[in-house]
């Protein structure tokens, strides 16, 4: 989802790129690692194990790609001196904050998840590669599964939603996330940095947003994230403050009404 809109971005820069996937690249593999990397000068690992429920049926899985697989691209990196981009996310705080989350606000993942890509941050740092890691939480694109298209979905399929009004963050598109991340490799900046678009907003309060900009009929209802359990728990507060990489850009963060504004208008047709 993020790498199909970071592409544009970076080949505007002037950089050549290659788009490594699975089954061709399996960055668990050191020999994948050494030979489908060989020449590069700069890697954005966008590659995870994302699905949070199923990490919790699954967590040697997800520690392997999201941990030990980080670990091996760490150290390949710091040998070939290569410069790291590593996307991490909001899911390695509990949520548990009363304000927005600081770079330097001492992690605490709740959900198997959340502990392996805090797990891949620390191999990151520990193995003393040239490395970035961006955070971002509730992201979004024309490409993949997400929060948004999944209220699309079920908008299109008419009748009564409800949408959980206790988690709280800002929905950010991958565009604008692409954005970011070029920012970053033009500095080379080092160290942890939290991206999201501006403001803050309920589940409820975004789902809220997109049906009544589409001008679908369906009622929509809030209610609470225990009225529909699930095996990972999700953070409460998503909340991230992004002061620290705002400094970076030569323009403001959008807001994240006028982020998915824009990403609505794009789809056009196909949203309705």
């Amino acid at each position: 989802m993020l790498g199909s809109d970071l592409v544009p971005f970076l080949e505007k820069a002037g950089y050549q790129t290659r788009v490594l996937d699975l089954p061709e690249f399996d960055l668990t593999d050191p020999g994948h690692i050494e030979s489908k990397l060989a020449g590069a000068d700069l890697v954005v690992n966008c590659a995870a194990f994302t699905n949070v429920d199923k990490a919790e049926e699954m967590p040697e899985a997800a520690m392997r790609v999201n941990a030990h697989a980080v670990s091996l691209l760490g150290e390949w990196a710091r040998k070939q001196g290569v410069y790291v981009v590593h996307i991490s996310t909001d899911f390695v705080f509990d949520g548990s904050s009363a304000r927005p989350y600081l770079e330097t606000d001492q992690p605490n993942p709740a959900s198997v998840y959340g502990k392996s890509k805090l797990t891949g941050e620390n191999k990151i740092l520990e193995c003393g590669c040239d490395a970035a890691i961006m955070r971002v939480q509730w992201s979004y694109g024309s490409r993949g599964i997400n929060f948004i298209s999944k209220l699309l979905e079920r908008g299109r399929g008419g009748g009564d939603l409800k949408v959980v009004s206790d988690q709280v963050g800002a929905p950010t598109w991958t565009v604008d996330m692409a954005q970011a991340i070029c920012a970053l490799v033009r500095s080379r900046a080092a160290g942890v940095f939290h991206f999201a678009n501006a403001g803050y907003a309920s589940r409820y309060e975004v789902a809220l947003f997109v049906i009544r900009r589409l001008g679908l009929p369906n009622k929509i209802g809030p209610c609470l994230s225990s009225e529909f359990p699930s095996p990972a728990v999700r953070p409460k507060n998503s909340r991230f403050c992004t002061g620290k990489i705002q400094k970076l850009l030569d323009y403001r963060i959008r807001s994240w009404e006028e982020a998915l504004g824009a990403f609505l208008e794009q789809l056009g047709p196909v949203a309705n």
